[in-house]
């Protein structure tokens, strides 16, 4: 017979993985050993990936910000042998693809792979999937002598990797509204040091003219990038933090998003230190903040 750890002791192991604990952190916490520990986030992370699958469909969002966070499993892409270069894409280098709605902090998708065409077209496909396509009838279509127009499902804003035009041309075709923002930097002596940045570069793509280019911005993903690293240290740059495995990345970054988008609330800009509702309540997916152990049977499907 199996040995299965009673629901609150699961609760209470994942949710301080959630909260940004370490697995031996956990381990010394709890008294579970840490094997435990990963099989059982491995399990619910799975699961985790279903109900975000399931949940995350029909979404109206009006500005969805793009961008790709580095780690690296099992060891640095500079460290793998010839032929794991060529025959394996599950160890080195990785990258989380990932989008946040500007309005409702809501994540729609995330994948992860290499930083490549391929992920990018893949990411971009997927995350067209999650939005309501407008089939109905609008001002924009031809009528009354009017020609016919494209409205748009959304607006992306990503940085300068060449990949970009051609996914989001693939996945949206002229229903979405695209532009590029690259950031100039200086005085950056080493790696990981603080720069300077000196200017921002803005390109509307797609149904972005130069009147409007000034809605192109990525700085909200990128707090958001900071949070990541915050609460899932295998992103973090410069420790001893990292996934010996792909599965058990995805299965931390399934937990993290599922808690972030139905659990987590930000806080609001300015000194107030008010906080705003949960990303699933601004999008319409809830209507109260879940609290872990909510999200933990829904997620088992209790």
């Amino acid at each position: 017979m199996a040995n299965v750890l009673k629901r609150e002791r699961q609760l209470a192991v994942l949710n301080l993985l959630v909260e940004g604990s370490s697995i031996r952190a956990a381990e010394r916490i709890t008294g579970i050993h840490r094997d435990t520990i990963c099989r059982l986030a491995v399990r619910f992370g799975a699961k985790c990936r279903e109900f975000l699958d399931d949940r995350m469909r029909n979404l109206s969002l009006r500005h969805i910000e793009v961008d790709e966070q580095w780690t690296f499993v099992g060891k640095k892409q500079s460290r793998l042998t010839t032929d794991e270069r060529a025959e394996r894409g599950n160890i080195g280098d990785m990258y989380l693809w990932i989008g946040v709605d500007q309005d409702t902090k809501l994540v729609p998708t995330f994948a992860l792979g290499k930083r490549s065409a391929d992920m990018a077209r893949r990411f971009m496909v997927d995350l067209a999937s999650r939005l309501v396509p407008h089939d109905n009838p609008h001002a924009s279509d031809a009528h009354a002598f009017k020609p016919e127009g494209f409205r748009a499902v959304t607006q992306l804003s990503t940085d300068g990797f060449a990949a970009y035009p051609e996914a989001v041309d693939l996945a949206f075709g002229p229903y979405v509204k695209f532009g590029t923002i690259v950031k100039e930097y200086r005085n950056a002596n080493m790696h990981y040091t603080p720069s300077e940045m000196v200017g921002t570069e803005r390109r509307g793509v797609f149904g972005i003219d130069g009147g409007s280019e000034a809605s192109i911005c990525t700085s909200h993903i990128e707090r958001f990038n900071a949070t990541t690293r915050l609460f899932l240290k295998r992103f973090n740059r410069l420790t001893l933090c990292f996934s010996k495995k792909l599965d058990g990345l995805a299965a931390a970054v399934a937990m993290y998003v599922a808690y972030y988008n139905f659990c987590w609330r930000t806080r609001k800009p300015g000194t107030t230190g008010k906080r705003r509702p949960t990303a699933a309540m601004a999008a319409g997916l809830s209507d109260h903040t879940w609290r872990f152990a909510e999200l933990f049977e829904a997620v088992n499907g209790n």
